[in-house]
C-alpha cells in the first residue's frame, strides 16, 4: 500500500475516533446555563406490573416538569439483581434495588461494588406469601412438594425466597418446584391452578395481587416467625441484616379476609447510580424523588414513606455527593 494512502488511512481513523469520542460527551448529561441537567439518561426499573415499574413511569413523569431538557428512558428488568449489575455495565444511569441485594453483591465480592452509591431510601419491600384460600399451607416449611413461585432468576424477591425457605429448613433446589417467574405471571398462573403459592417482595399494595384478590379467593401466609431463624443463622451473611419485622395491615388488601394484621418482614428499596454520576444531575434526580412523593402516592401508595427524615438512611451504600448537596440545602 503506498505511503499516502496509509497516512490518509490513519487520519481517517483518527477522525472516526475522535468523532466517536465527542459524541459519547454528548449523549451524556450535560448542564445547561440555568444550571439545569440535559441530554439521556437511563433508569432501571422492574417487572411490568410490579411497583419499580409503576414507580419508575411516574418519576419519569416527575423529572419532565421538574428537568424538562432531561431525557429519561425507562428499561424493565427482572428486578435488583439485573439493575444493580446494570449500573455497573454502564447498562443504567440509575436503578431501583433493595438493601439486601446490594448487601448480598458486595458481600459476594462483585465486581465493581465499590463504586455503587444511593440517591434516597424510597419505601419499604412487604414479603409476601400468597396462597389459594382454601390452600393447606399454614406456614413455609408446608410448601415442600408445591409448585411454587419464587421470582426470576435475577430478582430480588428470589434472593429472600431462597432465605426464607432455608430459614424454613427447605432448600429451593430439592424439596420443592421452583418456578422462576416474576409478578407478572405468578397471580394469573395461581389463578388457572398452575402454582400452588408464590413468593412477591414488593411495596403495598402490589396491583398485581391487589387485582388477584378481586377475581379469586386468596390468603397471605404470615412470615413474622422465620426472622429469628433467618437473621440467627451461622452462615447469614450481609443481606439478612436489612430484614426487619414488619406487619401487613388488615387494610393493604381490602379483598382478601382477616381482620388482623400478617406478620412478615420488610427490606428497603434504595435509588441507586454509581460514583461516576454527575453531580448536579444526581442533585436534581434526588430533588425530583422527594417533590413528587405526593403525586406519586396517589398511585402507587408505598411512596407515601419517601420522607426527608428516612431517605438519608441508605445502608448498606453511601450517599452520593450529589445527593448529599441535595439533603444539604433543604436543611439549611
Amino acid at each position: 500500500m503506498p505511503r499516502w494512502a496509509r497516512g490518509r488511512r490513519l487520519l481517517v481513523a483518527a477522525g472516526v475516533g475522535l468523532t466517536l469520542a465527542l459524541l459519547a460527551v454528548w449523549a451524556g448529561p450535560l448542564v445547561e446555563g440555568d444550571g439545569k441537567p440535559s441530554g439521556t439518561v437511563t433508569l432501571s426499573t422492574g417487572v411490568a406490573k410490579g411497583v419499580y415499574s409503576r414507580y419508575g413511569d411516574l418519576l419519569h413523569g416527575q423529572l419532565a416538569n421538574d428537568v424538562p431538557g432531561l431525557d429519561v428512558e425507562l428499561r424493565s428488568s427482572e428486578g435488583s439483581v439485573e439493575n444493580i449489575e446494570r449500573l455497573l455495565a454502564g447498562e443504567a444511569d440509575f436503578a431501583i434495588a433493595t438493601a439486601d441485594s446490594i448487601a448480598d453483591y458486595q458481600q459476594r465480592g462483585g465486581e465493581g461494588a465499590e463504586r455503587l452509591r444511593a440517591c434516597a431510601r424510597l419505601y419499604d419491600d412487604y414479603m409476601h406469601l400468597v396462597v389459594p384460600e382454601d390452600s393447606p399451607v399454614e406456614r413455609t416449611s408446608d410448601l415442600a412438594g408445591l409448585r411454587v413461585g419464587v421470582g426470576e432468576d435475577q430478582s430480588g424477591v428470589q434472593l429472600v425466597t431462597r432465605e426464607l425457605l432455608a430459614a424454613a429448613g427447605l432448600d429451593m433446589e430439592r424439596d420443592l418446584t421452583a418456578v422462576r417467574k416474576g409478578i407478572d405471571n405468578m397471580p394469573t398462573m395461581l389463578e388457572a391452578g398452575r402454582l400452588d403459592a408464590f413468593f412477591w417482595s414488593g411495596g403495598l399494595p402490589t396491583s398485581a395481587v391487589e387485582q388477584l384478590s378481586g377475581r379469586t379467593a386468596i390468603r397471605i401466609v404470615p412470615l413474622g416467625d422465620l426472622l429469628p431463624e433467618l437473621t440467627g443463622r451461622e452462615e447469614a451473611g450481609g443481606a439478612t441484616a436489612h430484614y426487619r419485622a414488619a406487619v401487613m395491615p388488615p387494610d393493604a388488601y381490602e379483598k382478601i379476609p382477616g381482620s388482623e394484621g400478617i406478620d412478615t418482614l420488610a427490606v428497603a428499596n434504595l435509588l441507586v447510580t454509581t460514583e461516576d454520576a454527575d453531580d448536579r444531575l444526581v442533585e436534581e434526580i434526588t430533588r425530583s424523588v422527594i417533590n413528587g412523593r405526593d403525586s406519586i402516592a396517589d398511585v402507587v401508595h408505598a411512596a407515601q414513606r419517601v420522607d426527608l427524615r428516612t431517605a438519608i438512611y441508605t445502608q448498606p451504600l453511601d450517599l452520593h455527593p450529589g445527593a448529599r448537596e441535595y439533603y444539604r440545602s433543604v436543611k439549611s
